[in-house]
């Protein structure tokens, strides 16, 4: 992912917004070991259920997407912190293991 693809999600993002929808933005902040995507990686999601961009390429999505939800309702950021050991990599879908952590925000 290059920088304009990030840029693109914030500019979806914010049309979202424009169009009076809900919305949060979750940014990958750290990854350590084995991570599908790159730090500054992001994920926007409405209320509504529409959802651009990705930070794991799939494993962690929907963890993300309802904790972008709950933001959404409370307005309060979180930092969510995925990290797996090399056992228990596959039950998550962290393929090889690693860390990642995601800020969630919500716009406003």
């Amino acid at each position: 992912m290059n920088m304009s693809d990030s840029e693109d999600i914030l500019a979806t993002a914010a049309g979202w917004r424009a169009a009076g929808e809900l919305v949060a933005v979750a940014t990958v902040t750290e990854t350590w070991g084995s991570s599908p995507r790159p730090a500054g990686s992001r994920l926007a999601v409405t209320k509504s259920g529409k959802i651009a961009g990705s930070v794991s390429g799939g494993c962690i999505e929907g963890a993300v997407a309802e904790a972008a939800m709950k933001t959404i309702e409370s307005g309060t950021p979180q930092l969510l912190d995925f990290g797996v050991t090399h056992e228990r990599a596959w039950e998550v879908g962290l393929a090889c293991g690693g860390k990642v952590k995601v800020f969630v925000e919500k716009l406003s």
